[in-house]
């Protein structure tokens, strides 16, 4: 199934109307609706981000995450977030597909550069295997709660 898949990773002004609108659309589907999240989602990072997406011909976008550079959301590192995959396509392991060519983009577009994320605290085991240590206490992020994580530079 995921053998169909077509992985890019995009700046912001090389995404075309329909690519971002299946973005915010899959963003909302799962951050807002499923998760009830209430939270700005539109924050004015998505501009300065790479945008991971794993297209499906037939099934649109069903995983995505969103790449920051250093400075925008952390002052020295760059950033991993709004990690999501469609509903349909849980628990097939593309999780962690999707997170391991998210790292290999950032570490491609940022060499040498820490990396921090603030993970769902029931995600923290798939984002350690990947070599990210929690980082302070407990957060609550639009009712869900998140852990702060860190991977240094190698």
């Amino acid at each position: 199934m995921d053998t169909d898949l077509h992985w890019t990773c995009q700046p912001f002004n090389q995404l075309r109307v329909d690519q971002l609108y299946a973005i915010l659309a899959l963003r909302d589907q799962v951050f807002v609706l499923e998760q009830q999240s209430l939270y700005g989602d539109i924050d004015g990072l998505d501009i300065d981000s790479h945008h991971v997406c794993a297209w499906h011909p037939t099934a649109g976008l069903v995983a995505y995450a969103r790449l920051l550079p250093p400075k925008v959301k952390y002052p020295d590192c760059a950033a991993i977030g709004r990690v999501v995959i469609a509903p349909a396509w849980r628990n097939l392991g593309l999780g962690k597909k999707l997170f391991a060519y998210a790292l290999t983009e950032t570490v491609l577009l940022w060499p040498r550069q820490d990396i921090m994320l603030a993970a769902q605290h029931d995600k923290c085991g798939l984002y350690a295997q990947f070599g990210f240590v929690a980082q302070g206490e407990l957060f609550d992020d639009g009712g869900v709660l998140h852990q702060t994580m860190l991977r240094k530079s190698v």
